[in-house]
């Protein structure tokens, strides 16, 4: 073994001796409650907020300067935006012998943050903005590390939030560019990784979310973006720009082979389909309110499966059993369509468990597409239907999200040209629906309705302009 220098052993002891007698001091002549003070002024001057610390304040030196504050509150005019039961601060050595502490970095051990927007649009973190002449510095904040978190935004006047728990993440290199100030998120520069063990909304529960995100010059990045949602590992992206006069958004997600049957267990419905499908949507919007990004939501959204079971109906006898009665709901079938790419927000207003309760009996839906494009707020249909082993029923029309209403929604069971048999329209508010009786285009008798179902259009004389020519195609 190589000796150490007899100089590098005298080093090693003055440099211990050092640091030993600096903790002494520290901990022997400085009065924590007045540094305590400084901090809270320090930081509250940085943030444009009000950080007041309610416990004590403890100072460790290894491995470097360190303060640990307990029970820390962040306000802005008497509203909490952050609590966290214990945060540590590392401070700058040379700052505690001039007038403002230099903070490098903060850890936050279960921290609770609130966010809200208020009626113009603006986060309530968000400071004051000085008048359009007027010139700031650039300022960089120290980087902010968090465990066990909690994550609440709320929008009271648009009555939206979520909640997100089990968090943990950092945030690093924060800037704010200097200049006319106008508005934070413009101005802001950061990067951050971020985990959730659980996000609720609107009783959508999203598992394991994690991202990355960058902001530069106004505009944030999210991607990757993971979650676990009915039991599936989805992909997503998000782009926000801050850039322009109201803010503008674009977001992606994929859901690749999700089981419908947690689709339906999520709304308290057991047994009720079982297989497995492909979802995706793209959207872009604009806008400070709900309301606004409602109106300028564009895009598309897509479902679409093969291969499976619907429980609780045999769909083929009940439409054979229509031939005979004439009385039969294909907006209960129609259904299974709302319950895909836009449902959650349709399937309040409509009662699955009748249908879940018909005949006992099951079908096979050997193909459904559900393609819907988005314009302004409202879904246009654009190839939606499904087939089982002797039938096949489309669906034209649009879900307004604007007015939250059907917009001309048709089902219609079609022949084998595409041609509607029957057809049923549903209309009136996503919560409280009205759903017309079924429209026999002609006063039809058993046979003539099975003629035209193997496509005898020509022996009964009948023409008719397709109401379905999409990719499902008619039963072999």
């Amino acid at each position: 073994m190589p000796r150490i220098p007899r100089f590098a052993l005298i080093g090693l002891g003055v440099a211990l001796g050092l640091m030993l007698l600096l903790a002494a001091a520290l901990f022997l002549l400085l009065d924590t409650s007045g540094y305590k003070a400084r901090l809270e002024r320090s930081a509250s001057q940085a943030l444009g907020l009000q950080l007041s610390v309610g416990g004590g304040v403890a100072i460790d030196v290894f491995p470097t300067l360190q303060l640990t504050l307990d029970d820390v509150h962040l306000r802005r005019q008497d509203q909490e935006i952050v609590s966290a039961r214990q945060a540590k601060v590392g401070i700058a050595l040379g700052s505690l012998f001039g007038d403002e502490l230099r903070i490098e970095k903060i850890v936050l051990t279960q921290p609770v943050l609130t966010v809200s927007r208020g009626r113009d649009g603006r986060f309530d973190f968000e400071p004051d903005t000085p008048p359009a002449t007027s010139e700031a510095a650039a300022q960089a904040w120290p980087d902010v590390s968090l465990s066990a978190g909690r994550i609440v935004f709320v929008d009271p006047q648009q009555g939206m939030g979520f909640e997100a728990r089990d968090c943990s993440g950092e945030l690093r290199r924060v800037q704010r560019a200097g200049g006319a100030r106008t508005q934070l998120l413009r101005e802001l520069s950061f990067s951050a990784d971020a985990a959730c063990a659980q996000l609720e909304k609107d009783g959508v529960t999203l598992l394991d979310l994690k991202f990355k995100a960058e902001a530069k010059q106004g505009i944030v990045v999210v991607e990757p973006l993971s979650t676990r949602l009915l039991g599936t590992p989805g992909q997503g992206s998000l782009r926000a720009d801050f850039t322009g006069a109201v803010a503008s958004y674009q977001i992606a997600y994929t859901l690749t082979q999700f089981p419908i049957e947690e689709f339906f267990s999520s709304m308290q419905l057991k047994r009720l389909a079982a297989g497995r499908m492909d979802f995706s949507a793209t959207l872009t919007t604009h806008g400070s309110t709900l309301a606004e990004l409602k109106q300028a939501m564009a895009g598309r959204v897509t479902l679409r499966g093969k291969g499976l079971t619907f429980y609780g109906s045999d769909l083929d006898r009940m439409f054979e059993r229509f031939e005979a009665s004439q009385t039969f709901s294909l907006v209960d079938v129609g259904a299974v369509f709302f319950a895909g790419p836009l449902g959650l927000l349709l399937t309040k207003g409509y009662d699955f468990a009748k249908f879940a309760q018909g005949d006992g009996g099951s079908s096979e839906i050997r193909a459904l597409v559900s393609d819907w494009k988005v314009e302004r707020g409202v879904a246009r249909a654009q190839d939606v239907a499904m087939a089982t082993k002797a039938n096949r029923v489309a669906l034209h029309g649009g879900l307004d999200f604007v007015g939250d209403r059907f917009d001309a929604v048709t089902v219609a069971l079609v022949d084998l040209k595409g041609c509607a048999i029957v057809k049923q329209e549903i209309r009136g508010s996503f919560r409280e629906p009205v759903v017309d009786k079924p429209n026999a285009i002609e006063a039809l008798a058993g046979p003539a309705l099975r003629l035209l179902k193997k496509g005898g259009d020509a022996l009964t004389g009948r023409e008719c302009e397709p109401f379905y020519s999409g990719a499902v195609a008619a039963p072999g």
